[in-house]
């Protein structure tokens, strides 16, 4: 498994004697997203000390929701730096003040697509950082019972084919809606998709690869498992409602 960043935190430390099983049994790459040229299998991990630190608030329950947003954007921009780390760029010729030079440009387009609703919050922070982007939205809800992925909204670009497609859902938990929001974004055409993600687990992980080993999963977190209602423990709770406080 590849780790982004030195330094981890006792909460980091905890996620990669996890993460250390997660290794042996899928693998050490990572993804080639973020700038690697084997198995995309392996989650990238960020384990930098302010995302850690972001993601600590974030667990604890006495966090309300206001700063629960914030810490999540915290942590949304540095995942996204991470998950960017890999893009292909264009040289192109500028002009300084002074003289002329070199500069980079993005080689394709960028489109965001936030899986509805918690993945608003991750879009939020991630846009002023790529403001050219464009914005798709896919619409996934969980059947409470059955935990099954129900699609129930699409709006994506016509640009899939040619652009550094990147999914934003907090939480990866059955992998069922990401599974999913994938399925449809290779069915119109995308052919570069990454998901950033707050925290995962081992089965939406193994789902996902299992499904779709070529999108590589870029996480502050890798938890123990799930309980019997398929959420992600110790997790963090439901990132939509601690988000947006419904």
């Amino acid at each position: 498994m590849k780790r982004a960043g030195e330094g981890a935190t006792a909460s980091s430390q905890a996620a990669g004697e996890f993460g250390s099983e997660w290794k042996l049994r899928r693998g050490s790459c990572p993804p080639a997203a973020v700038g690697a040229s084997c198995s995309m299998d392996s989650p990238v991990i960020v384990s930098h000390p302010l995302a850690q630190i972001h993601l600590t608030a974030m667990r604890r329950t006495d966090t309300a929701c206001g700063q629960f947003r914030w810490h999540l954007h915290r942590l949304a921009e540095i995942l996204f730096v991470e998950a960017t780390r890999g893009l292909k760029t264009d040289v192109i010729r500028i002009q300084t003040p002074l003289a002329e030079t070199d500069g980079a440009a993005f080689a394709r387009p960028i489109v965001l697509v936030p899986i509805l609703r918690a993945g608003l919050g991750l879009q939020d922070a991630i846009l002023p950082l790529v403001p050219q982007a464009t914005v798709a939205h896919v619409g996934i809800a969980r059947d409470e019972e059955t935990a099954l992925p129900m699609p129930y909204y699409a709006k994506l670009p016509a640009v899939l084919a040619e652009a550094d497609v990147f999914l934003l859902d907090p939480m990866l938990a059955t992998g069922g809606s990401a599974c999913a929001a994938v399925t449809q974004l290779k069915e119109a055409g995308a052919k570069r998709i990454t998901l950033v993600c707050v925290v995962s687990c081992p089965p939406g992980l193994e789902a996902l690869a299992a499904q779709h080993p070529d999108v590589p999963v870029v996480t502050a977190a890798v938890d123990e498992g799930l309980n019997d209602k398929c959420y992600i423990v110790p997790g963090l709770g439901d990132a939509g409602d601690r988000c947006f406080g419904t």
